[in-house]
């Protein structure tokens, strides 16, 4: 269990607040609206109304024992760059902002945050993977070179198993798990077999998943 503490309760911050609670995390959150305070609370650990470009209140919340600090503002950039330079000032473990355009990425990162999230753009790219075929049922980038595709199993694997096919050997591609009937299995061995119907967890490059899915 970590401690957390999230600036921000827009719609991004409050749905990273609870989906820490539902994570068992400890999260104290803080805006300047008591409304969206208000909403959050059952979803928290504690909460506060404050202004976080302000040293005297955030020095008062003990930034630096939190395990990571969200900078997750979103409607005043300038707002998010004080929060992130006075988070570190005071001794921050762990920053991690939001950007909401490219170019405030490379100011966030001169101002002291260790992370940044650029959600729209996340979204974007994930959004763009999905609709570029009906067999794509997931996708998570792990860098420029390696993704993560949840795909249909083809009709024609139905009954082979993972030695049979040799989708490593000749894609490059690596089988993570089987997805039967909202499980998952991630107990993968040679002799797992396929069924049609089912979906699959695949590692590899992108190119190469293409060309093994016909996607």
């Amino acid at each position: 269990m970590k401690t957390i503490l999230v600036i921000g309760l827009g719609r991004f911050g409050a749905h990273i607040a609870m989906k820490l609670n539902d994570l068992n995390h400890q999260v104290m959150a803080v805006d300047t609206d008591e409304a969206r305070v208000n909403d959050v609370l059952p979803f928290v650990t504690n909460a506060q109304i404050g202004d976080s470009t302000n040293k005297e209140f955030l020095s008062t919340l003990g930034v630096h024992n939190f395990d990571a600090c969200i900078v997750a503002i979103g409607d005043n950039f300038q707002n998010s760059l004080e929060t992130t330079d006075l988070l570190k000032e005071l001794g921050a473990r762990k920053v991690i902002a939001r950007a909401c355009r490219g170019v405030q990425e490379k100011f966030l990162l001169r101002n002291g945050a260790d992370e940044v999230v650029y959600p729209e753009k996340q979204l974007a790219v994930w959004t763009a993977i999905r609709c570029t075929s009906d067999h794509i049922l997931d996708y998570i980038e792990l860098d420029k070179d390696y993704s993560i595709y949840e795909v249909d199993v083809p009709p024609a694997w139905n009954g082979k198993t993972v030695i049979e096919l040799d989708i490593r050997g000749k894609y490059h591609i690596n089988i993570l798990g089987i997805r039967e009937q909202g499980r998952l299995n991630m107990d993968i061995s040679p002799d797992t077999v396929f069924h049609d119907g089912s979906s699959i967890l695949v590692l590899g490059q992108p190119k190469d998943i293409h060309k093994c899915f016909r996607l």
